[in-house]
This record gives structure tokens, C-alpha cells and sequence, in this order.
């Protein structure tokens, strides 16, 4: 009888969620609804003076929406409306979508992040650093989270790669720019050998891997890695900026599904993804991860090197973390995780006030993780916090 009302009590918890994406609800956030309304304001007029074709942005704090709009367009030339379900290329917000799905398998005794790379991928294990000299150890799957593998890219004169697998081989033939260990350096390349090692000991490819334990489970239904004709129409335009005016850009698309930028998504999506971690690993009463493997991935693991693209950042495994006072300057609070990509797709979860903030748009150039649509986002999202924390509760 208990285990049936149990099952009974989160179908309702469930469904009730599903209900709280359709709407919402400043109130029940405990957020400023005033001064949550001056976003999509200030987001239209980076629209208007050209930074940008069109913005998502998403407030969510103790489980529910405070604020999702849209402003602008999906496609300039077309006239296409911006819209919440628009699909964006999040680039580098992949890295810890990736991260995730290697602490699964390290929870279940299948990897260790000790492990070297490889024990996995054998082809690393002639690799010299840059100038011949053997690594002093080789790289292990913790230095691939904390961007510290020395690993480069591919060798002059590779062909294109068409699989994962011929990608990470091919990376596997360049030096090494530093030694394992000794220099933190972001690279992308790191964190698609930490895929490669997900395919080999997952025995399936890497992207059904990712749908099967965490799209599926966590709701991410607009989430992928080569999105279906149907949602074609969906996917939002990637300009580039030139002389003050927004000109098509070509995406760095490759034809294998890049572990460390390749993924398509939505606002929702990631908000589903970004309050599994929130929740210490939990979504909707089903356990993603364990508590002890959140905490690992969101503390600073990176030591005293210098890191990130924003003031009082550190590293934890797959997560910029905000380590020290000068971080707050966007109103995220010490302790704060998140990540951005590439075409301006960002990312932040603040545990200390139970919020997420999501910014999406596609451009290509300035400004990086300190945009000023990003900027002023994060800050105007802090602000409008009213009322202080409550216990987290998975509504999303």
C-alpha cells in the first residue's frame, strides 16, 4: 500500500510539474515581479541597437519560473519571431551535459576519475609533450573535467573527421602543450576525449548514451545532438557582427556530435538540466546523480591556477564555479556554477538563492563571458531576488 501511494504521489508531483512549465509564477519564485519585467526591456533594445538578431532569457528560482520571454527574432532575413521554444546552438553549455554523463558512469564503478585515458584509449599512450619530452604522468580522466590534460587540437594536415572516434584518434597523434596537471588551459578537445571514453566503456555511441540517461529521464525533449527535420524551422539563425551590423555566420558544425560543443537546445531544457544539479541530482523523485557527485563537480578543483573568462572564477569538473567576492559582481553568489558557449548561450545556477538564469542568442563575436547582454541579464535577474531562500523543489 505505501509503495502504490508512493507511485500515486509523484505521477501527481509529476504531472503538476509538467503544468508549471506552461506558466509563470513571480509569486510562488518569491522574485520582484516589477523589476523582473524591466528584462525583456533592456533585452529589446540590445535587439534594436543591433548586438543581437533575438534573446531568450529564463528566471527560475525555488522550482518555478519567475520570467521566460522572447524578444527579437529567430531569423532577421525571414522576419521569424523569436521564440521560448527556439532551439540554439549552446555550444561549450555542452561541456557539462558531457561532465554529467561521466560522473554516471564513474557512480556506477565503471570509470574512475583517476583513471589515465589511456587505459580507455589506448592511441594515447605514445603521446609526447610539444618539444618531445615524455609527461611526467600520463593524462587521467579528472584532468580531462578540469581542463588540465594539456591536450591540443589535430595535427596539421587531418582530414576532417567524420566519427568521434577518428576525432579523438586524431587528436591523440598531436602533442601535448603541457604536461598533465600543470597548467590549466580550456579546451574543447578534452572534453570531447572525455565522450570518446563515455562510447568505449558505455558500448553504445555517445549521443544515445546522453538521451538515454539524462534527456529522456530529465523531460529535455528539444535536446540533441542532430536535431530532426521537424524541428528545423526551430532553430535560431548565428550571425556575426560587422561594421554595426549583424551578418550571417557560419556554424562550426562537425559531422560526428562533439561532446564538448555540439549540442542543440532550448531554454527549457537546460533549465530541466541546470535543476537536476540544484537539487543535488534529483529530478522529479528520481535520482541522476548523487549528492556527493554534484558537490564534487561544483567545488573548485582547479587549485591556484588562474581560470575561466570572468573575474573570482574557479573550476570543478565540467563547471566554472564562482570561488571569491570579485565573482558577485553579476549578483550570483560565491559558490554559483555554470557555463556559457560560444554564440552567447549562458548558463548560471546560484544554489545560495535557489535561482537559475539562462540567456540565449546567437552571435558569434565580442565579448565573450562578459557580453553586455550577459552582464546585464545575470545582474538585473539577481536584483530582482525578493524574498529570502527556501528549500528547493523540483516543479520545473
Amino acid at each position: 500500500m505505501r509503495s502504490l501511494l508512493r507511485t500515486f504521489l509523484l505521477a501527481v508531483v509529476c504531472r503538476a510539474a509538467d503544468l508549471e512549465l506552461k506558466t509563470v509564477d513571480p509569486v510562488r519564485a518569491g522574485m520582484d515581479r516589477q523589476l523582473l519585467a524591466r528584462i525583456p526591456v533592456r533585452m529589446k533594445a540590445f535587439v534594436d541597437e543591433g548586438k543581437a538578431a533575438g534573446i531568450v532569457t529564463l528566471v527560475a528560482r525555488r522550482g518555478y519560473f519567475a520570467a521566460f520571454g522572447a524578444v527579437g527574432y529567430q531569423d532577421l532575413e525571414s522576419k521569424t519571431p523569436m521564440r521560448t521554444d527556439s532551439i540554439f546552438r549552446i555550444m561549450s553549455m555542452t561541456k557539462p551535459v558531457t561532465s554529467v554523463a561521466s560522473m554516471i558512469l564513474m557512480e556506477e564503478g565503471r570509470i574512475a576519475l583517476s583513471d589515465p585515458v589511456e587505459k580507455y584509449l589506448p592511441e594515447f599512450h605514445a603521446q609526447q609533450v610539444k618539444g618531445g619530452a615524455k609527461p611526467a604522468h600520463p593524462i587521467t580522466i579528472f584532468e580531462l573535467l578540469t581542463h588540465t590534460s594539456g591536450i591540443s587540437g589535430p595535427p596539421p594536415g587531418d582530414v576532417a573527421a567524420k566519427t568521434l572516434a577518428e576525432h579523438v584518434a586524431s587528436l591523440a597523434r598531436a602533442p601535448l602543450d603541457f604536461g598533465p596537471g600543470t597548467q590549466w588551459r580550456y579546451r574543447t578537445e578534452g572534453i570531447d576525449t572525455l565522450g570518446r571514453i563515455i562510447e568505449v566503456v558505455s558500448g553504445m555511441p555517445f549521443e544515445r548514451f546522453v538521451a538515454e540517461r539524462l534527456f529522456s529521464p530529465l523531460g529535455m525533449i528539444d535536446s540533441s545532438f542532430f536535431p530532426p527535420a521537424a524541428k528545423a524551422s526551430r532553430i535560431a539563425t548565428v550571425y556575426t557582427e560587422e561594421k554595426g551590423t549583424l551578418t550571417l555566420a557560419k556554424s562550426r558544425d562537425t559531422l560526428y556530435p562533439s561532446p564538448g560543443a555540439g549540442m542543440l537546445s532550448t531554454a527549457a531544457d537546460m533549465a530541466r538540466f541546470y535543476q537536476m544539479m540544484l537539487n543535488k541530482g534529483a529530478w522529479n523523485g528520481r535520482r541522476i546523480l548523487s549528492p556527493a557527485s554534484v558537490e564534487a563537480m561544483t567545488t573548485v578543483q582547479s587549485g591556484e591556477f588562474n581560470v575561466g573568462f570572468a573575474p573570482g572564477m574557479g573550476f570543478g569538473l565540467g563547471w566554472g564555479v564562482i570561488k571569491e567576492e570579485k565573482g558577485t559582481f553579476r549578483l550570483c553568489s560565491i559558490g554559483s556554477f555554470g557555463h556559457g558557449g560560444a554564440y552567447r548561450t549562458y548558463g548560471w545556477v546560484d544554489p545560495a538563492k535557489d535561482m537559475i538564469r539562462i540567456i540565449m542568442l546567437q552571435r558569434t563575436n565580442g565579448g565573450g563571458d562578459t557580453a553586455d547582454e550577459i552582464n546585464a541579464f545575470l545582474a538585473m535577474a539577481g536584483a530582482a531576488n525578493a524574498v529570502p531562500r527556501t528549500a528547493s523543489r523540483s516543479r520545473l
